[in-house]
This record gives C-alpha cells, structure tokens and sequence, in this order.
C-alpha cells in the first residue's frame, strides 16, 4: 500500500487518542489486548485513507490519461456558423436541431416542441431559416465562408 513515515506516525497517533478516548468511555469493551486494540485501530485508519486516497487522482496523472479528440473543440467556421445559428434564438435553436440534427419528422415535432399542428411547426422553421439567411445575407457571407 505505500506510504511515508509522517503518514505512519500521524495514524499511530490518531489510534492511540482513539484508544484513549475509547477506554475513558465506560461504554466501550475492549475484549483484546491493548496492543492488538490499537494496532487494530491503526490498522482500519491505514485502510480507510488507503481507500481515500484512491479515490484522489493527481491532476497531472489524470491528464496523461485523458485523451480528447481531435475535433473536441470546433474550429472556426463551425463557430461562426454557431453564432449565426444562436442570433435566431434558443427555440428557432430547438426546432432546427430537432428538424436537421435529429431528424425528426414534422408530427413529431409538434408533440415535442407543443406546435398546434404541423403547418404551424413548417411556418416556424420558415420563418427561422429566413432569420439566419437576413443575417448572413446583412454580413455579405457566401456558402464557401462555412465549408472547405
């Protein structure tokens, strides 16, 4: 299990007050020898920091285990394409990630969104994707400023 000698020396001293606070208690029984009480102490404290200090994993540990990929982070275009995207507004956002991104159908959308009907839903995705066409259109932004 490892561990240094101020660590050993700092549990020996935390089984020995235990100890004593114990046997100053007329409530606990101690059915062994001292030596084995306090070792027995000594030796669930080890455990429980052992199982602590497990759970603790230094940062620079961690990152050589942490890998993330390659297109984590978006790059450019796919950022101004976002901000584009986001000038339409979190439900225009909502509607069009469940039209496009999720491909769901138009009845669908309706019972997950709350539309009154189908037409109503299709309005909405017209009217947002004209929202975002004035803004690229007010920017003088062309199909190539978003691809390769």
């Amino acid at each position: 299990m490892g561990g240094s000698l101020e660590a050993a020396r700092d549990i020996f001293q935390d089984a020995l007050i235990i100890y004593l606070e114990g046997s100053a208690q007329k409530s606990t029984v101690i059915h062994t020898s001292k030596e084995a009480y306090i070792l027995g102490i000594a030796k669930h404290l080890w455990l429980r920091k052992y199982q602590r200090d497990q759970r603790h994993v230094p940062l620079s540990e961690a990152e050589h285990r942490i890998s993330l990929p390659e297109d984590f982070f978006p790059d450019v275009r796919t950022r101004r394409l976002l901000r584009f995207l986001e000038v339409s507004g979190k439900k225009c956002m909502d509607l069009l990630r469940a039209f496009y991104y999720q491909g769901l159908p138009v009845k669908k959308v309706v019972d997950v969104l709350g539309y009154a009907n189908e037409h109503s839903a299709s309005v909405q995705k017209y009217k947002c994707l004209e929202k975002i066409r004035t803004v690229v259109k007010e920017k003088s932004l062309t199909y190539d400023d978003f691809t390769e």
